[in-house]
């Protein structure tokens, strides 16, 4: 099942924090020290906001190396417009900083903008009186619709493959987001675990629009120039995965064995019977044959010896 937006964006801030870090706030970046780096538990921030009842989304404890002690970083993901925003991020820096301010030595506050319209959101918070400033309090900010896709796609860093969509393109230029989000995906796949990759996975998944006789048409563009990595795409890849085997069998069956090669058998049976008894082959060609197909014509429909189909009968 995959993860609501919220969760998933969390979990990508999460995961990797670092990562975000050295690609939007590089000078940021260079000050802190990861080795020593702490979540705080959500539970212990809900009294922060009092009766609003509201939980910070992501508080974290960091060493900053200027300093030479530790400092905190928030982080507020936001997806709509919300004209009082700028103060809330005050509030919440306020109360941290009354909460924390013995033991910290800086509060961060990091605003992350995901909204699909582009506009200069209000970072800064001032009151003054003539010739006399009283406040100026200014969060850092992230507004993604306002990031040049080009400017990240020879980038080996996973937040920016997973946020791509969410930068600044054209709808002429979408075909070329995708196509090289996946390129990207596949550098990554050196270096990352398939936890990883999959979070990557799902939270891209949350932005881009399916097309689906695009995506086959790029899969098909991968595949040939990178054969293994087009494969492991398509393991990761829920959508395409039920388009290959789900709504494939179901064609298949449906419209009988003739037209299920062509639109699903193709793209999901035979594909999976080439992965091995171990990951479905053996529940396929049961379905198959409990509909009435003969062996011969499994046979022919999976590509496998009508042998074979007798003794997995």
């Amino acid at each position: 099942m995959p993860l609501p937006h919220d969760e998933a964006f969390k979990k990508l801030l999460e995961t990797f924090f670092q990562e975000f870090i050295e690609l939007f706030f590089p000078e940021l970046d260079s000050m802190l020290d990861y080795s020593e780096t702490r979540f705080l538990m959500q539970e212990l921030l809900v009294d922060i906001v009092g009766e609003e009842a509201r939980e910070l989304d992501l508080l974290l404890e960091i060493r900053y190396k200027e300093l030479d002690g530790y400092i905190l970083i928030h982080l507020e993901p936001q997806s709509y417009r919300d004209s009082q925003f700028h103060e809330r991020m005050f509030i919440y820096f306020s109360r941290l900083f009354e909460r924390y301010r013995k033991e910290h030595k800086l509060i961060i506050p990091i605003a992350i903008f995901t909204s699909d319209e582009i506009r200069e959101e209000q970072d800064t918070l001032e009151m003054v009186i003539p010739e006399h400033q009283i406040l100026r309090f200014q969060f850092l900010k992230v507004e993604l619709r306002k990031q040049n896709w080009r400017r990240f796609i020879d980038s080996d860093n996973a937040v920016a493959a997973a946020l791509l969509a969410k930068m600044g393109y054209t709808t002429r230029e979408a075909r070329d987001v995708r196509r090289e989000f996946l390129r990207m995906f596949m550098k990554l796949k050196t270096r990352l675990d398939q936890g990883r990759l999959a979070l990557v996975m799902s939270v891209a998944d949350l932005y881009f629009k399916p097309d689906r006789a695009q995506d086959e048409e790029i899969i098909k563009e991968l595949m040939i120039q990178y054969p293994e990595e087009g494969e492991a795409i398509m393991e990761l890849m829920p959508a395409w995965k039920r388009w290959g085997y789900e709504e494939g069998i179901a064609e298949g069956i449906e419209q009988g064995i003739e037209k299920g090669i062509e639109q699903g058998i193709e793209r999901g049976i035979e594909q999976g019977i080439e992965q091995g008894v171990e990951k479905g082959q053996a529940e396929i060609i049961r379905k198959l044959l409990l509909h009435g197909f003969t062996p011969e014509e499994v046979s022919k429909a999976v590509e496998l010896p009508v042998e074979k189909i007798k003794k997995l009968m």
